[in-house]
Parts: C-alpha cells; sequence; structure tokens
C-alpha cells in the first residue's frame, strides 16, 4: 500500500449546509485529525477570479488561477476562521453567498477540479484526515474506509446558513437562501464532472434537527468500528 494511502480519510459529503463544515471540524480536533475544507478552495477560485477580473466562463484562466492559487487558513483566539488570499484577509468574500453560486459554477469545469486535485489529495497526512466536500468520496478518496453523505432538509440548511451569514455580519433572508440552496443542489447535482452524489459505500446520516456533537460521536462510532480512531 502507498505510504499516503495507509493514512486513514473520513469523507464528509453533502450538499450546502448539511453541517460537514462544523460537524469536520469538531471531529478534526476531536481525533487530532487534519482537517480539509475543499468547498473553500472552490471558493477561493471565484473570489480570485472576481479580483482579478477574470470571467467566470474563462476556464483555462480560471484552472490557472487554481495551480497558482496562494492560500492560508487559520483561526483566531475565538476560534473563528480566517482565510487568506496572497496574504489578505478573504473570509467574509469566500464565505458570502454569491461567492457559494460562483463557486458551483467554477466547480462544474474539468480543468479546474483537475487543478486542484492534488491540492486536495496532499491534505492526506499522519494522522488523519476528515474531508469536507461534494465530491471526496467519489473522486478525490475513492479508497477512504469510511465515507459518510450528510443531507438535511432545505429548511433547515437556510436556517443553518442564515445564523452563519449573520455571525459574519452579512445579512441575508431565509427564504432567499432555501431558493439559493435548492438552485445550487440542483447545479451540483447534474454537473457532467463530479456530481454531487453519495459513494455506492458511503453511509447517509440525515442531519435534521439533530446537534453537531452528537453526530460526531456518531461518526467516531463509526470510525471505532472499521479501527481508525
Amino acid at each position: 500500500m502507498h505510504e499516503a494511502h495507509a493514512v486513514p480519510v473520513i469523507c464528509l459529503d453533502g450538499p450546502s449546509g448539511s453541517g460537514k463544515g462544523t460537524v469536520g471540524r469538531m471531529l478534526a480536533r476531536r481525533l487530532g485529525w487534519h482537517f480539509l475544507d475543499s468547498g473553500a478552495l472552490y471558493r477561493l477560485v471565484a473570489v480570485a477570479a472576481r479580483q482579478a477580473g477574470i470571467d467566470l466562463g474563462a476556464a483555462d484562466e480560471l484552472a490557472g488561477l487554481a495551480y497558482a492559487l496562494d492560500v492560508a487558513f487559520s483561526g483566531d483566539e475565538q476560534g473563528r476562521e480566517r482565510i487568506e488570499l496572497a496574504g489578505r484577509d478573504v473570509t467574509a468574500a469566500v464565505r458570502a453567498e454569491t461567492t457559494g453560486a460562483d463557486a458551483s459554477r467554477v466547480a462544474a469545469y474539468p480543468a479546474v477540479r483537475e487543478a486542484l486535485l492534488a491540492r486536495q489529495q496532499a491534505s492526506r497526512q499522519a494522522p488523519g484526515l476528515i474531508a469536507d466536500g461534494r465530491d471526496m468520496g467519489t473522486v478525490v478518496f475513492p479508497d477512504a474506509p469510511l465515507k459518510i453523505f450528510l443531507i438535511a432538509s432545505a429548511e433547515e440548511r437556510a436556517r443553518r446558513r442564515h445564523k452563519q451569514l449573520m455571525e459574519h455580519g452579512i445579512d441575508a433572508s431565509i427564504p432567499s437562501l432555501i431558493k439559493e440552496i435548492e438552485g445550487r443542489d440542483r447545479q451540483d447535482r447534474e454537473r457532467r464532472i463530479a456530481p454531487l452524489k453519495p459513494a455506492p459505500d458511503a453511509l447517509t446520516i440525515d442531519s435534521t434537527g439533530r446537534l453537531p456533537e452528537h453526530l460526531c460521536e456518531e461518526i467516531i462510532a463509526l470510525g471505532r468500528d472499521r479501527k481508525l480512531c
């Protein structure tokens, strides 16, 4: 077995707002593992393109940006995330709802996905990795020993997203968020390359009405069953 493949990976796939990020970060802290927020990479490509004046239809130029991304992820003393692009704090821009829609467009291009693939796979480092995304179990880490596909109702996901945006000082309405979430789901499911779908061996968990702590405990128990943690 290749050395990198000996490092365990728990994949958390699913639509936006299903709880992947919250549960994934909690799992990473509990286990002392690394965490990959793959969605943030696509959002960063979209932000970098907007800043550079590159059209979101220019696949080759977007792929060039993806290869050259100079990014850093960190957190402040209160545990809030900080995302830097070429040394500049772009956290608010990355998490903006419009950037999510842009990221779905960007993610549909095979050249962009290929450009980010090696970067994502390089995150597989000891003692283990929690990989959060939409195609972690189907494309990026198909050999992962534990794959979870998280789902939740559109209403619940909109409420969670609204709370998250408000914490970042970004105003939004729940009805508009529901509409945007359903539109993005449709776009992600129907794209030709790496569509949003569970891997054949993924376990689907509905997070509607459930606390992240309880989901975390359930996934750790599944990991223990597989002797991963």
